[in-house]
């Protein structure tokens, strides 16, 4: 598995961080998780073609996590001579079908793609549920966000496992969703001292890592108001374990962390 973080960021506009996104390598499949603002330029700095892309994991329906979506079909339909030509999922939760229909009630048949090149598939929002690839094996849970959060945790075949929060507030299937992984990968929005419903703090999110005995923490979805305190301090009240801050191009091994 190879780990690329296309945004570390928020919907708050900013010249270091887009929004919060990464792609997945695994199996000769690349996934990407969320596309929010900045992500598909993020995709061509980092070497990546839209027609790359196997699966698309939409945590949820904030702007922050889906607003490209748009760009990414259009860009995918036109012009023809890049057209693509090779099928794909977009996976979430219950309610991503009625979020398609509305956007294409919006821009019509700019984004509506030839029958059979585009999937989409709809998970539980108020339970696990899973999506079998060829070659690995994603289980979502609920997170305590929006109605649409769920997180999502990516299995390979040789057992690797990267775990992805999304946007949530403290709970159980955190943990659960978190447990042993590889790398986990958490929201970790606003500093210890501006808690807001919804979101983690560094030191939130360090205790969600140690109780699920991750074997990496890596903090993501950074407001700005994070920029002026030491967020690997405040993790550190919670979790001594291997500690990772993302910035955007941050690229990982997620078994060894090279």
């Amino acid at each position: 598995m190879k780990l690329t973080i296309l945004g570390s960021g928020t919907g708050v506009p900013s010249a270091e961080r887009s929004a919060c996104s990464f792609l997945l390598e695994t199996g000769g499949r690349k996934l990407l998780f969320d596309l929010g603002p900045g992500t598909v330029r993020r995709l061509a700095e980092a070497g990546f073609s839209l027609s790359s892309i196997s699966s698309i994991f939409i945590s949820h329906f904030h702007p922050d996590h889906v607003s490209e979506l748009v760009a990414f079909l259009f860009a995918t339909k036109y012009p023809a001579a890049y057209r693509r030509r090779t099928p794909f999922h977009i996976i979430g939760a219950k309610g991503i079908r009625n979020l398609y229909g509305g956007l294409v009630n919006v821009f019509g048949e700019w984004i509506e793609l030839e029958p059979g090149l585009m999937d989409i598939v709809e998970l539980h929002d108020d339970k696990a549920d899973r999506f079998e690839g060829e070659s690995f094996t994603v289980e979502s849970l609920p997170m305590t966000h929006i109605a649409s959060s769920i997180g999502f945790r990516v299995t390979a075949a040789d057992g690797t496992a990267l775990a992805y929060t999304g946007d949530t507030d403290v709970c159980e299937n955190a943990v659960a969703l978190a447990r042993e992984a590889d790398i986990f990968i958490c929201e970790s929005a606003l500093p210890d001292g501006m808690k807001v419903d919804g979101h983690l703090t560094p030191s939130l999110a360090g205790r969600i890592a140690a109780r699920a005995r991750v074997k990496r923490l890596l903090l993501t979805h950074f407001y700005p108001e994070c920029e002026s305190v030491d967020v690997e301090a405040e993790c550190r009240k919670t979790y001594n374990g291997p500690l990772i801050l993302a910035r955007d191009l941050m690229r990982l091994d997620v078994k060894t962390g090279g």
